[in-house]
């Protein structure tokens, strides 16, 4: 009976004790009113006692009574000290003394202690560059591994970024674009090598132009198998994921941003391009040599100041000659000329003042959130004919309509007018080893190369027709016009506790229009006229452009452009569709087992469109009526010409996806992704359309040890050790096409245009094993934390083999081809990265923070066989050959000059030589000297940041080396006397014996030209030896900044929260470039077409918040 007095003792004295607990349950959020996942709630005092809240950033837990504080803490945010209360809500801010800690990857977002993949959170205020509208731009430096090279600077060009190197040999190797989990797909594919060919198509290479850097929150890099994993075959090449803004409970706010941005107009100073003085002595030899006499130049295609000269001895109007005949008169002419120095950079560019304004809006409930943005940017242009407008409208909403279910609205759109100079494609002649684009107007291009002895209100002679290039600017240019709408919902459901169901649907549209206006009175359209109108049965003769008639033997060349102009149109259309539904689930297991699940399927398709026309005889003067020759159409036809164009590709695709993660107390960490995915662009076999691919990680925080603080904590204050295995892969390079066999029509070649029938060709054989390109990728990765996070560390370093990657392969032919395109070809690549983070100096008044990035990535193709010929591996760009990197330059080896200066090398056969060469040569390339990859190995920046009370100061330097760049092509067998010449000319060779001290080429006479048949292919080559390569390290002065923040008692009098003025400048200087570039920019090719460099700027910012 005793025994059961006692339990029952016991059993009150139980009961009181849970009766004096009391429950307190909440949520943990941050700035934005997000909740916190894996925020750690403890009783103060007792740290045993505790929970960790779930995915929703909910709590609840049971304490003695309701005068205990709570602590609420999570790495990466100041902690929050708050008395009990049976609900409650903490707000956690960001510690800038922390690691950021929550990653974004588009899908879903995770705990960074539960995080095993390589990646870098950027914040997109900091990163922005004022005055640059391109926002992959803002990437250049900030992320170690990402390499940003500006190839062109013109608006609407992508720069060429790489992720940790090259991951395909012909592929484009870009990362994939995420835009509020939605992947952003291109209008057009431009490959990497293209980005950089000044080409038309790159004015609408960028998938991001479109969008308001002001719109941004942030940038997620995601750059290993493990971080990228979920993303499968699209993201071999790494992802950067952009989260825009969006509005906050119980925050209404107004801001507005106002760029003006003054572009700096080149100098020659900063160049060796000869002046006029130099560049008539230079003439004067060339007259001396038979190329500036009357009989050379009367009937040139290409003539400056001598043949302006002697057209004006031969015009006789109004009874006299337009110049006396007599040598003082011609003397005096010339004279002029010399000292004319004509500066084309400040006559084709100008310092005018660009300008970018955006609006935004944003407000918050508990229910509800919103925020909108209208944003116009205005460029008058740099140069003649480059103005741009751009428009952009953003709509971001969430719902919730209870407390389990939300609804989110996304709605973006853009509208870009642009003008750029008229331009052809690049071509390559690859029997005289050339580079070329025909009527190339360039302004930069044009400013590098023409003689500074041109009058600038003259008419020249170019393509055998008149030329002046602010005439020829005002009379052939592009119209573009691009618009990009994109729509999105996203639907969450909280089913259970910890437990989330997530759909998203996006609907993708972009339409662009290049009209190529070619006018009447072009050089372009003179140009298939001169010879005929007016007639000069010379210029007949040698004019190309001009049509001989093939069925009338007799016949004499013909215009088939009578009259009128060239009105070329090219259509671009893009619309896509996305649709993901997927599982998360958060949980814990006694406050100590942390579980992540993730599942769902996607589904997408891409539909493209191209359409080109070509209207000739277009009378621009005559309200667009129509004049068309029928010879245009007999000689297309004998040419196999295209009229018009339409081809349409049509993407579908399906994956499934899942991911799990445990994690014990936060401290160690294991993750497994997988996905399984298929594409219609592929083989029609199951085991090449259907592809899985993994991620197998583990993490250990070791700071999350009890022993941590005790024994290492006087030095270090976080540490971290992450490692991953993975397979991911691409669909390979969008030309790739033969997963089934490509049928084309033609027309055949027939002796006359009279007879002629259709054809069908066989393009591509089928391939039916065409499969993914695929890459294992080992990453083992470092944080540490020192001196309480004064000085932050990151390191990685990652191992790469990437296999059945996409080239070409030679049989004996059977099935009418030799070379086919399959996964034959592989490549090994290695890499380390380091970001170190330093808080120098930091009390109430001032603070100075550095930031210094370093990585090092190599790569080297084990398995190709391309037989690349010598031009692909001598040319700017770089070629695949196994045994180098993906990207190598090779270079023709100089010999020396010759006893009459003319340049000789050593050729195939290991002779040497002066013309035989052989560009097409693809089997004997031992001869060829390696010099380097293209793409830089080691990039990297170095940041200080200086702050006191309202004042910021901003010092960003970046810095790449490792690769080569081939010098401008600026040297040939025969000049015209509109041509400029570099001032290293003043060391050519002059006289015999100069061949021992200089390897500067001689100025070929015509005797020498007629000697030498082939001498064209000496200079070229020339231009391609391994003496005109440099050096393609630079430092530069990326940006340096002052920003001022007004006080507030200076603002709150006109409403104002916030506001701050900020001076820019931008791409200022390279403080370290080879001296062999002399002015040549690094990072850009000089390909001519709508190419521009970077230019230097300044910016005045004006930002404040109502």
């Amino acid at each position: 009976m005793f025994k059961h007095y006692i339990l029952t003792f016991f059993i009150f004295i139980s009961v009181g004790l849970w009766a004096q607990q009391v429950s307190v349950t909440g949520v943990v959020v941050d700035d934005a009113g997000d909740g916190v996942i894996g925020a750690t709630v403890v009783v103060k005092g007792n740290e045993q006692h505790g929970t960790i809240t779930d995915i929703d950033g909910k709590f609840s837990l049971q304490v003695p009574d309701l005068q205990v504080t709570l602590v609420f803490s999570y790495v990466g945010m100041k902690s929050v000290e708050l008395k009990a209360a049976p609900q409650m809500r903490a707000v956690l801010s960001p510690d800038a003394t922390e690691l950021e800690e929550v990653v974004v990857t588009g899908i879903l977002k995770m705990d960074k202690r539960l995080f095993t993949g390589a990646t870098d959170k950027l914040d997109a205020e900091k990163t922005k560059i004022d005055g640059i509208t391109d926002v992959s731009r803002a990437l250049e430096g900030r992320s170690a591994g990402v390499s940003v090279q500006n190839v062109s600077g013109t608006f609407g060009t992508a720069p060429k970024i790489r992720v940790r190197g090259a991951t395909s040999i012909y592929g484009n190797s870009k990362p994939l674009w995420v835009v509020d989990g939605v992947i952003m797909e291109d209008a057009i594919d431009v490959s990497s090598d293209e980005l950089s060919s000044g080409n038309a198509e790159t004015l609408i290479s960028s998938a991001i132009a479109g969008i308001n850097a002001d719109d941004i929150e942030s940038f997620q890099i995601l750059k290993d198998g493990s971080a990228t994993s979920i993303y499968g075959a699209r993201a071999m090449a790494g992802v950067v994921v952009i989260t825009t803004k969006k509005g906050k409970a119980g925050v209404n706010r107004i801001n507005y941003t106002g760029e003006f941005t003054s572009r700096l107009v080149p100098s020659y100073s900063d160049f060796n391009i000869s002046n006029s003085q130099q560049q008539m002595g230079i003439y004067q030899e060339m007259e001396r040599k038979g190329w500036l006499e009357f009989a050379s130049v009367a009937a040139a295609s290409n003539s400056g100041v001598y043949g302006k000269m002697y057209q004006l001895i031969n015009q006789y109007e109004n009874g006299q000659y337009g110049l006396e005949n007599s040598e003082a008169a011609r003397n005096a002419y010339l004279r002029e000329a010399e000292f004319r120095n004509t500066d084309w950079f400040k006559l084709l560019f100008n310092s005018s003042l660009t300008q970018n304004h955006a609006v935004s809006i944003s407000s918050g409930t508990d229910k509800a959130n919103f925020y909108a943005s209208l944003s116009v940017f205005d460029d008058p242009g740099w140069t003649k004919a480059s103005d741009v407008q751009r428009y952009t409208a953003n709509v971001n909403a969430l719902y919730k309509i209870s407390d389990k279910l939300s609804i989110s609205l996304l709605t973006n759109g853009a509208y870009r007018s642009q003008k750029a100079p008229g331009t052809l494609s690049q071509d390559v002649d690859v029997v005289r080893g050339e580079v070329k684009r025909d009527f190339d107007i360039n302004p930069y291009s044009f400013a590098l190369n023409s003689s500074r002895t041109l009058d600038p209100k003259e008419f020249y002679t170019r393509n055998y027709a008149p030329f002046n290039i602010f005439h020829e600017l005002e009379n052939n240019y592009i119209d573009l016009s691009v618009t990009d709408l994109k729509f999105q919902s996203e639907l969450n459901w909280k089913v259970l506790r910890g437990l989330e169901a997530n759909v998203l649907a996006a609907i993708k549209y972009q339409t662009s229009s290049q009209e190529h206006h070619i006018k009447d009175h072009s050089n372009q359209a003179e140009a298939y006229r001169a010879g005929v109108f007016p007639e000069d049965a010379t210029i007949a003769e040698r004019n190309p452009l001009l049509y001989t008639d093939p069925d009338n033997p007799n016949a004499l060349p013909v215009s088939i452009l009578p009259e009128g102009g060239i009105y070329n149109r090219t259509a671009y259309s893009m619309k896509g569709v996305d649709f993901r539904a997927s599982l998360n689930y958060n949980g814990t297991i006694e406050d100590t087992h942390i579980i992540n699940l993730f599942g769902g399927m996607e589904t997408g398709l891409v539909d493209r469109q191209r359409t080109w026309f070509r209207g000739w005889g277009y009378q621009y003067d005559s309200g667009g009526i129509p004049f068309y020759d029928p010879d245009v159409f007999k000689q297309g036809k004998e040419e196999n010409a295209d009229y018009y164009t339409n081809v349409a590709t049509y993407t579908r695709d399906v994956a499934f996806f899942a991911s799990a993660t445990y994690s014990y107390l936060g401290r160690y960490t294991l993750n497994g992704t997988g996905r399984y995915e298929g594409s219609n662009k592929l083989g029609r076999s199951r085991a090449a359309r259907w592809l899985p691919t993994w991620n197998v990680a583990a993490a250990w925080n070791a700071h999350e040890e009890e022993w941590f603080g005790e024994y290492l904590g006087s030095v270090l204050s976080f540490g971290a050790l992450k490692a991953s295995y993975s397979l991911t892969a691409d669909r390979g390079p969008a030309f790739v096409t033969n997963s089934l066999a490509v049928f084309k029509s033609y027309t055949p070649w027939r002796p006359t245009a009279g007879v002629s029938e259709s054809g069908i060709y066989i393009e591509d054989l089928e391939n039916s094993e065409l499969t993914y390109e695929k890459k294992h990728e080992l990453n083992i990765g470092a944080s540490l934390g020192f001196l309480k996070n004064r000085i932050n560390l990151e390191t990685d370093f990652y191992v790469r083999r990437n296999f059945d990657l996409i080239g070409l392969i030679y049989t004996q032919g059977a099935g009418g081809q030799i070379a086919k395109y399959a996964n034959v070809a592989s490549m090994q690549s290695h890499g380390v990265e380091l970001t170190i983070s330093t808080r120098n100096i930091e009390n109430q008044h001032f603070k100075w923070h550095t930031d210094f990035i370093f990585s090092d990535a190599v790569n080297r193709i084990t398995d190709l066989d391309s037989r690349s010929n010598v031009i692909q591996l001598i040319s700017g760009s770089g070629y695949a050959k196994k045994g180098y990197p993906v990207r190598s330059l090779f270079s023709i080896p100089f010999a020396g000059l010759n006893e009459e200066g003319l340049p000789t090398f050593i050729n195939e056969d290991e002779e040497q030589t002066l013309t035989d060469l052989n560009f097409q040569e693809f089997e004997k390339l031992g001869f060829l000297k390696y010099e380097g990859p293209t793409d830089p190995t080691i990039t990297g920046s170095l940041g200080n940041n200086f702050s006191w009370k309202g004042l910021k100061l901003n010092i960003f330097i970046t810095y790449s080396f490792g690769n080569k760049v081939r010098l401008n092509p600026v040297f040939s067998a025969r000049y015209s006397d509109l041509s400029a010449m570099p001032k290293e000319f003043k060391n050519r060779w002059m006289l015999p014996g100069d061949e021992t001290s200089t390897n500067i080429p001689v100025i070929a006479s015509m005797r020498q030209n007629r000697k030498y048949a082939d001498l064209s292919y000496a200079y070229n080559a020339y231009n391609y030896s391994d003496i005109r390569v440099a050096d393609g390290g630079f430092i530069r002065l990326k940006e340096i900044s002052l920003a001022y923040d007004l006080p507030k008692s200076w603002i709150s009098l006109l409403s104002v929260q916030n506001a701050q003025v900020k001076l820019q400048a931008t791409n200022l200087l390279l403080l370290y470039a080879d001296r062999k570039l002399n002015g040549q920019d690094p990072e850009f090719f000089n390909s001519g077409g709508v190419a521009t460099p970077m230019p230097k700027q300044l910016t005045f910012t004006l930002r404040f918040g109502l």
